[in-house]
C-alpha cells in the first residue's frame, strides 16, 4: 500500500473522477434524438440527424436533428411573431427574466459543466469553475442592463429579429454572450449552436421553458453549416452576430451585403504574449499556462505568439518546458487533469498537420511528455523555437495547444512582431514597470490587452477584435451598442435613388474656362497636405446653377486612391497627438474657415442653386459641427469597467485609423464636414471622397486645413465619380474603415467590396439624412461610428 511518505515525495495526483451519472440519464431520455427549440417547444427529431460524440472517448452521446431552411424560417416566423410584446416589456420584466435564468443556470451549475466537458472534451475544473460561472454572470450583468436600458440608452431601440451562430470550443459561453445582451436590449433571437456541440444549448432551451420565458424570444436550430447558410441569407433578420472563423467570417460578410442586416463579427486571432525581461518570470511562465494550454489552445484570444526579451529568453525557456513537464493530458472528468480532449478528429488531424510543417520549415518542436491515452482526440502541450515571423506557425491560427516562441531585442520591436498579423484580438503584456506595460498596451494593435495575466474574461468588459478578428464588441454598454439601433437612424426612409453623375473628363488640355468669377477654376485634389493633379491626367466639367459650368474637378483614380491611403498612413502621428491639441487645430479650422464665409456662400449659391438664405443655413451648420468636434475631441472619452476580478479595465476609444469616407450628392458642404470632422476629432486620417456633382464646396476647404496646422496626410481629398472611387477605398487592405453615403446599390457594393481586410463599414442603404438637422446629421453617434474599443486589463491590490 503506497505511504502519505511516498505520495509527499513524488507529489503524484490519483484519479479525481467527476460523477456523471446524471448527465447521462439526461442524455438517455433523449435517446429518440433531439430536436429543435422553436415557438417555446422542442420540435420531433427529423429524419436527418447527426452524432454529437464525446472527444475524450469516441462514444456518440446524442443524435441531434439537422435543421433545413424550413426549420430556420419557422424558428424566425416565431421570433418575429414574439418581438413586439417582448420588445414592449419594461426593462424591469425583461430583467426579472433574465435573473431567473441566471439562477436556474446557477441552480444546475454542475450538471452543465459535466453535459459541457463531455460534448467538447475540456477539463471539468474549466468548466466547473470558469465556464459555467461566466454563463451565470452574463445572465445576471445584462439583467442588470435591461433594468436600465430605457434610460441608458436613450434614443436607441432593439434591433428585432436576431441570428446568431455560435462555435464550439466554448459551447454554453458563447450562446450566454450572444442570448443576454439581445434579451436585455428587447430583442429576440434565432440560434444556432456548433453541430459538434449541441448538448449545454439543448440544455439551455429546457431552462428557459423552465422560467416560462414567453414563446419565440428563444429559438434554437441546430444543424451544420447548412443551416448557418440559411440564418444568414434569411430576409427577415434584422441582426446576425457569428463567432468563428475568419475565412467564414469573411463569407457572412459577403452573402449579407446589402441585405441591410447589422452585423457583428468575433473572429480569429494570432494573440501576442509579450514578456519582458523585467517580469516576473514564474508568474509569466504561469500566464503561458493560462494563455495557451486552457481549453486545449482552443482559444481565438489564446496566447499564441510568445514573445521574449533576448536577455532572459534562455531562462524563460527552460522554465517554460519544466512546467511543461508537469502537465497532466486525459480525461475532461477527472478534476486533475489539465489538458483534455480537442474537439474532434478533424480538429486534432489540422493540429497535426499544421505541427508538421513548422517542423519542416524549420521549427523546433518542445513537446509536454504527459502520455496520452489511447482513445481519444489527444495532443499533448507544445511549443515551438527557432521559427521565423513569416514561417506558417507563426501567422496562421493554429487553434490547438501548440505556441511559438520568439526574442526581440527592445520595447519597438517587441511591438513591431506583436503587430506583424492580420489579427488583433488580444494581447498580453509581463513588465514590473507599469509604464513600459501601458505603453506598449497602447500601441498594440488589439481589442483586449491583457497586463501580467491572460484570458481575463467578464460580462463587465467588452470583448472584440481589430483588423480580421472582426469587427463589434461583446460585453459591457460597449456589447450592448450591437443589439440596439438608433431611432434617428431608424426613422430614416429611402429616399429618391441618387441620379449617378457621369463625370466628362477631358484632358487638360482642353479644359474651358469657367462662369464663376471669369477665370480658369480648375481644381486639384489633395494628397499629402499638397495640391496634387490626377494620375489620370483628366479633369471633368463641374455644373453649377441653371447646368452652367463653373470648373473643373481632377478625375480620381486607383492610383490616386493608393497614393492618398499611404499619405494618410505616413500621418499616424494625428492619432497619438493629446486630445486637447487635436481640438486646438480643429478650432483653428474653425475660425479660418468663418472668415471665408462670403466666400463658401457664394459657392454654395453659385454650385447648387439654393437660395443665399438655404446657403447661408448651410454654411452656418457646417461652421457649427466643426466647434461641436472640436469641443467633443478631448471629452468623448471612455470608462473603468467594473469587473468581477480585481482589476482597472479600462476601456479606451481608440481611432480605427485610416479611413475611407465617401460624402453624399446633397448638402456639399455640410454633410462633408459632418462627416469628416468626427473622424479626425478621434484621431483618424481620412481618405475623402466629396459629391461628385458639386466637389469644389471641398476641394476649397483644402486651404482651410492648409492654413489651420492640420498636419499633411490627415485630410485627403479625391474627387470624381464617387462609386468608382469607393469600391477602390473599399478594396483597399491599408483602409481600417468605411463610411458610404449613397445609394443602396452602392451601398451593398462597399460591404462586399469591404471582405479583404473585413474593415467595418458604415453605410446608409440608399436612406437620405438631412444632414442640417442636428440629430440626424451630428452627434455622438458619429464619434462611437468613428472609434473601436479597446479594454485594457490592469490588475491592482493584494
Amino acid at each position: 500500500m503506497e505511504q502519505i511518505t511516498d505520495i509527499m515525495r513524488t507529489m503524484e495526483y490519483g484519479p479525481a473522477p467527476e460523477a456523471s451519472e446524471e448527465a447521462r440519464a439526461w442524455l438517455k431520455g433523449r435517446a429518440a434524438g433531439i430536436g429543435h427549440f422553436i415557438g417555446g417547444s422542442f420540435t420531433r427529431p427529423g429524419d436527418e440527424r447527426f452524432a454529437t460524440v464525446n472527444p475524450a472517448t469516441e462514444e456518440e452521446l446524442a443524435r441531434v436533428s439537422q435543421g433545413s431552411a424550413a426549420d430556420v424560417d419557422a424558428a424566425v416566423k416565431a421570433a418575429r411573431a414574439a418581438f413586439p410584446k417582448w420588445s414592449r416589456l419594461s426593462g424591469h420584466q425583461r430583467a426579472r427574466y433574465l435573473y431567473a435564468i441566471a439562477r436556474h443556470i446557477q441552480k444546475r451549475q454542475r450538471f452543465l459543466a459535466v453535459l459541457e466537458s463531455m460534448d467538447n472534451g475540456k477539463p471539468i475544473r474549466e468548466t466547473r469553475d470558469i465556464d459555467i460561472p461566466l454563463v451565470a454572470r452574463h445572465f445576471y450583468h445584462h439583467a442588470g442592463w435591461a433594468e436600465m436600458v430605457e434610460s441608458e440608452f436613450e434614443g436607441f431601440s432593439p434591433v428585432g429579429v436576431c441570428g446568431q451562430i455560435i462555435p464550439w470550443n466554448f459551447p454554453l459561453l458563447m450562446l450566454a454572450w450572444k442570448v443576454a445582451p439581445a434579451l436585455a436590449a428587447g430583442n429576440t433571437v434565432v440560434l444556432k449552436p456548433a453541430e459538434q456541440t449541441p448538448l449545454t444549448a439543448t440544455a439551455f432551451a429546457e431552462i428557459c421553458a423552465e422560467v416560462g420565458l414567453p414563446e419565440g424570444v428563444v429559438n434554437i436550430v441546430h444543424g451544420d453549416g447548412r443551416t448557418g447558410a440559411a440564418i444568414t441569407a434569411h430576409e427577415d433578420i434584422d441582426k446576425l452576430a457569428f463567432t468563428g472563423s475568419t475565412e467564414v467570417g469573411r463569407i457572412i460578410r459577403e452573402a449579407t451585403a446589402g441585405q441591410g442586416k447589422k452585423l457583428s463579427l468575433e473572429l480569429g486571432g494570432k494573440s501576442p504574449f509579450i514578456v519582458f525581461e523585467d517580469a516576473d518570470l514564474d508568474g509569466a511562465v504561469e500566464g503561458v499556462v493560462d494563455a495557451i494550454w486552457f481549453n486545449q489552445g482552443e482559444v481565438c484570444c489564446a496566447g499564441s505568439r510568445i514573445l521574449v526579451q533576448e536577455g532572459v529568453a534562455g531562462r524563460f525557456y527552460d522554465k517554460l518546458r519544466r512546467r511543461m513537464e508537469s502537465l497532466r493530458v486525459g480525461d475532461p472528468l477527472d478534476k486533475a487533469i489539465d489538458v483534455g480532449a480537442v474537439v474532434s478528429a478533424e480538429q486534432l488531424e489540422r493540429i497535426s498537420a499544421l505541427v508538421r510543417q513548422g517542423e519542416e520549415e524549420g521549427g523546433r518542436l518542445w513537446r509536454a511528455p504527459a502520455p496520452l491515452p489511447e482513445k481519444g482526440y489527444f495532443f499533448a502541450p507544445s511549443f515551438f523555437t527557432e521559427v521565423e515571423p513569416a514561417s506558417t506557425v507563426c501567422g496562421v491560427e493554429i487553434f490547438g495547444p501548440v505556441a511559438v516562441a520568439m526574442t526581440f531585442r527592445t520595447p519597438a520591436e517587441a511591438v513591431e512582431l506583436a503587430n506583424n498579423t492580420r489579427y488583433g484580438l488580444a494581447a498580453s503584456v509581463w513588465s514590473e514597470n507599469i509604464n513600459l506595460a501601458l505603453d506598449t498596451a497602447a500601441r498594440v494593435k488589439a481589442g483586449v490587452v491583457w497586463v501580467n495575466c491572460t484570458n481575463m474574461l467578464d460580462a463587465g468588459a467588452g470583448f472584440g477584435g481589430y483588423r480580421e478578428s472582426g469587427f463589434g464588441r461583446e460585453g459591457a454598454r460597449e456589447g450592448l451598442y450591437e443589439y440596439l439601433v438608433s431611432d434617428v437612424e431608424r426613422a430614416l426612409k429611402p429616399g429618391r435613388e441618387e441620379t449617378p453623375f457621369v463625370p466628362r473628363g477631358a484632358p487638360e488640355a482642353e479644359r474651358r474656362f469657367a462662369a464663376f468669377g471669369g477665370i480658369d477654376r480648375t481644381a486639384k485634389m489633395y494628397i499629402g497636405g499638397k495640391q496634387a493633379r490626377p494620375d489620370s491626367g483628366y479633369s471633368y466639367d463641374v455644373p453649377g446653377k441653371g447646368g452652367v459650368v463653373i470648373g473643373q474637378a481632377p478625375l480620381g483614380n486607383r492610383k490616386d486612391i493608393r497614393n492618398a491611403v499611404e499619405a494618410a498612413a505616413r500621418a499616424g502621428g494625428w492619432g497619438g497627438a493629446t486630445a486637447h491639441n487635436r481640438a486646438q487645430v480643429l478650432y483653428y479650422v474653425g475660425e479660418n474657415l468663418d472668415m471665408r464665409r462670403e466666400e463658401f456662400i457664394a459657392l454654395l449659391v453659385e454650385s447648387t442653386g439654393q437660395s443665399a438664405k438655404a446657403a447661408t443655413a448651410e454654411f452656418d451648420t457646417a461652421l457649427r459641427r466643426i466647434f461641436y468636434y472640436a469641443a467633443q475631441a478631448d471629452k468623448y472619452d471612455g470608462a473603468v469597467h467594473a469587473t468581477k476580478s480585481r482589476h482597472i479595465t479600462l476601456a479606451m476609444n481608440e481611432p480605427w485609423g485610416v479611413m475611407g469616407i465617401v460624402a453624399p450628392e446633397e448638402a456639399p458642404l455640410a454633410a462633408f464636414v459632418s462627416l469628416v470632422l468626427p473622424a479626425i476629432a478621434m484621431g483618424n486620417r481620412v481618405v475623402a471622397v466629396p459629391s461628385t456633382r458639386h466637389p469644389l464646396l471641398a476641394t476649397n476647404l483644402y486651404q482651410v486645413f492648409d492654413t489651420s496646422d492640420v498636419p499633411a496626410g490627415v485630410v485627403n481629398i479625391v474627387t470624381g465619380e464617387k462609386d468608382t472611387l469607393a469600391r477602390i477605398l473599399a478594396e483597399h487592405d491599408g483602409v481600417a474603415a468605411m463610411w458610404y453615403f449613397g445609394s443602396r446599390a452602392g451601398s451593398a457594393m462597399v460591404e462586399r467590396a469591404s471582405c479583404g481586410n473585413l474593415k467595418a463599414t458604415w453605410v446608409s442603404d440608399g436612406k437620405t439624412r438631412n444632414w442640417l438637422d442636428e440629430r440626424q446629421g451630428g452627434g455622438r453617434e458619429f464619434l462611437r461610428r468613428a472609434t473601436q474599443v479597446k479594454n485594457i486589463w490592469v490588475p491592482y491590490g493584494e
